[in-house]
């Protein structure tokens, strides 16, 4: 198992973060989902990061990691790697304390995720199609440009960030008895778990990845992080090689399981979120809704699902209706 210089995440650093996030993050709301209820036969509620600022939970985490730096570090700019998500978070987050920010997209990246990204002030560079070509292009402008890096999850600001979705299941639904959080490089479900594990150590965290690109369920089998070779899929948020070393370390002392669901499930539920929810959802949002109606995960109580984004490429909408 990886050996981390830097401790997990507590929860009095969520609680940190919640302040600093106060009147900057949304307070998602919590809907039910009586078509799910009636299918998995217990309540479920969806925590609605999809109407978060920049339309997905990222907020959290990119702002409470530059409010954290000093302002000799903001005074740099700051840079990151993403899909599309955490290019639009960190954008918004350097245009609200009025810094210059730098966003390593893949080529392939979805056009509403770029201009989301430019429209919120970022200047956008482009590098190949994987996590690991994106991030060799970020370092490089921080070693030529002097720019700070603020991870999109490998990072405990960003994790205590994302762990405010998590702060406010508990407080608005303390009956929970289990959290469906999707998998990318696991910031969010190792905010999640770290504090509704320490807060509700009976509630079961989840977490959710699709079946070709499970690094997380791989990496926690191994007993280590490990590089996978990642098939395509819809869920173009959920695509990283390798976890991090600090979410791996999380998702292995604290979560309770990881799950993947196929990608008829996950467009399925995109589907059914939309027509009968009437929630627009990205499908990398959708996984935990996808891992309930397929049957991948078998609730016993009160159930949580955060979707996580809602950036949905309005070009693929069509396609949801007709099926």
């Amino acid at each position: 198992m990886t050996t981390l210089a830097t401790p997990l995440v507590g929860a009095d650093d969520v609680r940190a973060a919640a302040k600093r996030l106060r009147g900057v993050a949304l307070r998602t709301p919590l809907l039910p989902a009586p078509w799910v209820d009636e299918l998995v036969g217990v309540e479920v509620r969806l925590k609605c990061e999809n109407l978060q600022r920049s339309g997905a939970f990222k907020m959290r985490g990119a702002y409470n990691a530059v409010a954290c730096l000093s302002d000799e570090e903001r005074g740099r700019g700051v840079v990151t790697a993403s899909s599309g998500n955490h290019a639009q978070a960190l954008a918004l987050a350097a245009r609200m304390f009025g810094v210059r920010a730098v966003v390593v997209m893949p080529e392939t990246a979805p056009p509403n995720k770029v201009e989301g990204a430019r429209g919120f002030g970022a200047e956008v560079v482009f590098a190949g199609t994987t996590s690991p070509e994106r991030f060799a292009r970020a370092h490089q402008l921080v070693a030529e440009q002097g720019l700070v890096m603020v991870p999109p999850f490998d990072d405990a600001r960003v994790i205590a960030g994302q762990g405010t979705a998590g702060l406010e299941i508990l407080e608005e639904w303390p009956e929970v008895e289990a959290v469906l959080v999707p998998v990318g490089g696991g910031g969010l479900l190792s905010g999640v778990a770290a504090y509704v594990k320490r807060v509700r150590p009976s509630c079961k965290v989840i977490g959710v990845e699709p079946d070709n690109a499970a690094c997380m369920r791989r990496s926690l089998d191994a007993g280590r992080p490990v590089t996978i070779e990642v098939r395509p899929s819809v869920a173009d948020g959920l695509l990283p090689v390798r976890p991090g070393d600090l979410t791996f370390a999380h998702c292995s002392a604290l979560v309770d399981d990881v799950v993947t669901v196929a990608e008829d499930a996950i467009v399925a539920a995109t589907r059914d979120l939309l027509l009968r929810s009437r929630i627009v959802v990205e499908f990398s949002g959708a996984v935990g809704v996808a891992a309930l109606c397929s049957g991948r995960f078998r609730p016993t109580g009160p159930t949580a699902v955060v979707l996580s984004g809602g950036n949905l490429d309005p070009s693929k909408i069509p396609a949801l209706l007709a099926v």
